[in-house]
């Protein structure tokens, strides 16, 4: 008992470091706080002297026994992941060995597993977030001035018609209130376990945990960005041709956003670069490329035949009556 509890605590340690310190979440840093305490709690039940003095470190033959992975780590995920796994299988060991040894405590170290393998969850979820990204189809762009409802509810709506990732897109409005907009999709993304970018603002990406950033040709560099952006942040660029695409790849984004395809009201969009461009960019990049521009149930069907995997879609569901059904119309068509 007295070794599981001090590997569990362990373990939570480096779990809450990487929440704090590498994702900069509050949710994750505060749930392992929490396990932290309760695991402290059912600690202080137990004969603490005793569990202390028949320690034997020395004597202790697994101190001589250890696998051949065990000290490499390939990255942040892997130490993370690895501390998971020991907590889950420490707290095991520590229940099982309380049913006759603390038996009062048992149900509540139940529990604590339980939130673990939530814990873990959690921060693979956040730490693995830039893989997720090649698994969207349905990417949102939500602007207040094009929404009948709040941005909130839009793209609630947007997310139960099958959105996978939002991206706030809000141009001229004060950095207080883009922030607290920014926190209310955090808090529903979070809520959906769908993805959320934040439009040409790696701090208020930063400051709210979002899941990263899409920039133009013309905003903060990505590397400055990746800078202020927790590790695995995903960063999108925007390119309208095979030179700025190629060009683009060097600075090491996660996507490319090609557009705009068809035409839009859009006035900083300029002129369509067509279906045509897109094939020609994802023949020459490898990264998930994502189209953007005009984009609606009537003509999503045209990108798809010509091997499209993801489009970016503002207005035909921002400022549709229904943004649910005219999200739905979009991703029956991927279906």
């Amino acid at each position: 008992l007295d070794a599981n509890f001090n590997r569990a605590r362990e373990a939570l340690r480096v779990a809450e470091d990487c929440g704090r310190f590498a994702l900069n979440d509050p949710a994750i840093t505060t749930m392992a706080k929490h396990l932290r305490s309760d695991l402290k709690e059912v600690y202080a039940t137990l004969p603490a002297d005793e569990m202390l003095t028949s320690r034997d470190t020395p004597g202790d033959i697994g101190t001589e026994i250890t696998s051949p992975t065990e000290p490499k780590r390939k990255d942040l995920a892997d130490v993370a992941v690895a501390a998971c796994k020991r907590l889950t299988e420490a707290l095991r060991t520590i229940e099982e060995y309380s049913k006759f040894a603390a038996p009062t405590q048992t149900l509540q170290i139940e529990q604590m597993r339980y939130d673990a393998y939530t814990l873990e969850q959690r921060i693979t979820q956040r730490l693995r977030v830039g893989q997720r990204f090649r698994d969207v189809k349905l990417y949102v762009l939500i602007t207040s001035r094009m929404c009948h409802g709040s941005v909130r509810d839009t793209a609630r709506a947007a997310l139960a018609g099958g959105a996978d990732a939002i991206q706030l897109r809000e141009k001229g409005i004060p950095d207080g209130q883009l922030l607290a907009l920014a926190a209310e999709l955090r808090e529903l993304t979070d809520e959906t376990d769908r993805l959320l970018i934040i439009n040409d603002r790696p701090d208020i990406a930063a400051i709210v945990g979002a899941d990263g950033v899409h920039l133009g040709s013309e905003d903060v560099p990505l590397g400055e960005a990746r800078r202020l952006l927790r590790p695995g942040a995903i960063i999108g660029r925007t390119v309208r041709s095979v030179e700025q695409a190629t060009a683009a790849i060097n600075s090491g984004p996660d996507y490319i956003s090609i557009g705009p395809i068809f035409g839009t009201s859009t006035k900083e969009a300029g002129p369509p670069v067509g279906v045509e461009m897109f094939q020609k960019v994802a023949e020459a990049v490898p990264l998930p490329i994502c189209c953007i521009g005009g984009i609606t149930a009537k003509n999503v069907g045209e990108l798809i035949a010509a091997g499209a995997k993801c489009v970016a879609v503002c207005s035909a569901i921002c400022a549709a009556e229904n943004p649910k059904t005219a999200a739905e119309a979009i991703c029956r068509q991927f279906n």
